[in-house]
């Protein structure tokens, strides 16, 4: 079921107020008596609910014969208050930064006052959303059973924020760009972010064996020939939403809040409730380095990597190979098996 919840006027972590401010999600399965059986797994960067789908379904470790699986849309990705669709004051780049802890807290609201939910079996999530799983457990964790952050940090690296400033310069060098104010999208700025992101969303060998050449089920005769479907593939996206995700996502850092003052070993060591931490060996945006770092701050938590020369792709629910996903699902069975 697809939905939307109203948030009123909205407090953000930089003390900005978001008016009229509104998430919208989708639910899968049916909430039991006793609310017991919520799994919250959130979108990601460039993420809508209906692309979380590809990890749900029966027999799937997301199962909604067994849970009430809730796939909230973050700010900024078009279904929840993003810059395409917030009037004045904050339309376009004048929407105010959103924090991980933001989407966090505007999810906790929906799910107590809507829902009335007070306990949360798994928080699952890719990428940003797995950045949301660790943000959960920090400062919600009488609420937070278990997290299963996978292809995702609890802080976003030095070098992935590099990256990131790499590909919001590509877009913003266009002068259609015309500081967020364009009256079209800025189709040569938009081409040269998605070519510099492809170079990141998988691994070399992805590309040295040219499975860019076969993907999605598509066949493409040439790297030019692949770039174009990317570029034709994120066509609907609005660029002011996809910068601003991109802010999000720079921002990402579970230390920034009051509860922990920028400690981020304190932080990370917060987090008691069982964690299946998933990274992918070859995923350039977040190398299992960094998850392996803090895993080792956390009292109760398990890295399991992802054997995959998917890269970052491995972790995606619609486009990870069968495999990738069969081995996701066995660390989520694992970890819902633990007490």
């Amino acid at each position: 079921m697809e939905a939307r919840f109203e948030l009123g006027d909205f407090e953000l972590q930089s003390g900005e107020v978001l008016r009229d401010a509104f998430l919208g999600y989708e639910t899968h399965g049916d909430l039991n008596a006793d609310k017991s059986n919520v799994v919250v797994y959130p979108t990601w960067y460039a993420g809508k609910h209906e692309d979380n789908r590809g990890l749900i379904g029966e027999g799937r470790a997301l199962d909604p014969s067994k849970y009430f699986i809730i796939v909230p849309d973050q700010f900024c990705n078009g279904y929840s208050s993003s810059p395409s669709n917030t009037p004045a004051p904050h339309d376009r780049m004048r929407f105010p930064l959103v924090t991980p802890y933001d989407n966090v807290n505007a999810q906790h609201k929906m799910l107590t006052e809507l829902f009335g939910v007070e306990k949360i079996v798994m928080v699952a999530g890719f990428s940003m959303s797995a950045q949301q799983a660790f943000h959960w457990a920090a400062v919600y964790p009488e609420m937070v059973e278990r997290i299963a952050p996978i292809c995702g940090t609890a802080k976003t690296s030095p070098h992935d924020w590099l990256h990131l400033e790499g590909i919001k310069a590509a877009m913003q060098a266009d002068a259609a760009w015309a500081d967020g104010e364009y009256d079209s999208q800025p189709e040569k700025g938009f081409r040269a972010f998605m070519t510099v992101a492809a170079g990141w969303i998988a691994s070399q060998t992805f590309y040295r064996q040219g499975l860019h050449l076969s993907f999605l089920g598509m066949q493409f005769d040439s790297m030019q020939a692949f770039l174009d479907a990317l570029v034709a593939g994120f066509s609907s996206w609005d660029a002011n939403d996809l910068i601003c995700m991109l802010h999000t996502w720079q921002s990402a850092d579970v230390s920034n809040h009051p509860k922990f003052n920028g400690d981020f070993k304190a932080a990370l060591g917060s987090i008691k409730c069982p964690a299946m931490v998933m990274p992918c060996e070859t995923d350039l945006y977040f190398p299992p380095e960094d998850n392996e770092i803090e895993v080792g701050m956390m009292s109760n938590a398990e890295l399991r990597v992802i054997p995959s020369v998917y890269g970052h792709i491995a972790g995606h629910p619609g486009m990870a190979p069968p495999e990738d996903h069969s081995f996701i699902d066995q660390g989520l069975n694992d970890l819902l098996a633990r007490s």
